[in-house]
């Protein structure tokens, strides 16, 4: 935990999961910059008296330092919701004081105040701003902001088309403002999200199944390597069981487990509710007639039963938002373990480099590799 100060106060932030031997902050100089200028330090107060909407806010910083204006949080990231809920009530703020609305849900109908925290991902921008876009009007305030190298010609350019004019603020500590003035009918055209395509060849159950993506997921627009890879090469078993596809993005993987033995129940669990609504459009559109899944945005395995899960599928990210960490897939492993019966299994696809037999050892008491490739590794480790 540390302590952002700002004009309006000091808060004590974390990030979810709450680790104290976690050594990175819950924000940043973009955020600390948003709030100084909110706050009329660099110029003007902003008037937050009407209807604030916050999109994009990590770990619920904005909106903890915000909260007496009752703004509403729009995420993507389940992770992100309980950060919120959790640093509103060690800063003693009640849980209501701001509504939290993920990507899929309806925006409030009038902004005022549209506060953005520039994603990692170009796409999901460009779609938060098509769905936002009927909601301003030509005097609602529009800033966004983040780290230098988070902010392209790309992102300016997407403001202009969809709101209105734009322009960026000077850089301080490496961070920077942009300004949108939203035109009188600001609505340029309308998402191009969700897109589809069809798979390739040579990759097994999966080879020619239609992929529906939503804006944010990862390789949105064709089959990434390592899931080739683990496509090809996916366990092949019969009977019925109860199959995770653990991180799902778009549902491939789980799709083609679920194919592979008609009898399995699958569920896919995703932190992203993109990516949830992303797998359950997959597999709606290649799933036979009468088959079940289960489609969880949640924080990984935590809310699935321990000793109830006999095979999960897993291709761990390595990142969060800017930071490369390991946590993510440690506690995916953790959490893969617990949810196992005895004999289950984990699979697990990485990167070679990443070395995530040694966890899987540590945690399994055990792991064998698969299959490997020059670049990616496949290991399986079972619960005893």
């Amino acid at each position: 935990m540390n302590r952002l100060t700002t004009s309006r106060g000091e808060f004590d932030l974390a990030r979810f999961p709450d680790d104290p031997r976690d050594l990175l902050r819950a924000w940043d100089a973009a955020d600390e910059y948003l709030l100084r200028h909110l706050d009329g330090i660099d110029g003007e107060p902003t008037d937050l008296s009407g209807t604030v909407v916050v999109v994009g806010d990590r770990w619920g910083a904005l909106v903890t330092a915000l909260a007496g204006h009752r703004p509403a949080q729009i995420t993507d990231s389940f992770l992100t919701q309980e950060a919120t809920r959790g640093n509103l009530k060690r800063n003693g703020a009640d849980a209501d004081m701001v509504r939290l609305l993920s990507t899929r849900d309806t925006p409030p109908d009038r902004i005022d105040v549209l506060l953005i925290r520039v994603p990692k991902s170009l796409a999901l921008l460009e779609d938060q701003l098509h769905r936002l876009a009927p909601r301003v009007h030509a005097g609602t305030v529009v800033i966004g902001t983040g780290m230098v190298t988070e902010i392209h010609t790309s992102t300016l350019k997407l403001f202009e088309r969809i709101l209105g004019p734009t322009r960026t603020s000077l850089a301080a500590r490496k961070a920077r403002l942009i300004f949108c003035s939203p035109a009188p009918q600001p609505l340029r055209g309308t998402s191009p999200w969700p897109r589809s395509y069809a798979l390739p060849t040579g990759i097994g159950t999966a080879s020619g199944l239609t992929v529906t993506n939503h804006a944010g997921i990862f390789c949105a627009d064709r089959l990434d390597i390592g899931t080739r890879f683990l496509l090809r090469n996916l366990p092949r078993r019969r009977g019925p069981e109860c199959v995770v596809d653990l991180g799902c993005g778009n549902g491939v993987v789980g799709v083609a487990a679920a194919l592979a033995n008609p009898e399995a129940e699958v569920m896919f669990i995703d932190e992203s509710y993109q990516a949830v609504a992303s797998a359950e459009a997959t597999f709606r559109a290649n799933a036979g007639a009468g088959t079940t899944a289960q489609f969880v945005v949640g924080d990984g395995l935590s809310g699935v039963p321990a000793g109830t899960v006999d095979l999960v599928l897993n291709n761990p990210p390595f990142h969060t938002h800017q930071a490369t960490t390991d946590a993510t897939a440690w506690r995916m492993f953790t959490g893969s373990r617990a949810a196992l019966r005895r004999g289950g299994e984990l699979w697990v696809i990485g990167n070679r480099h990443l070395g995530y037999h040694v966890k899987l050892r540590r945690i399994f008491g055990n792991c064998e590799v698969v299959t490997s490739d020059p670049k990616f590794v496949i290991l399986r480790a079972v619960r005893s």
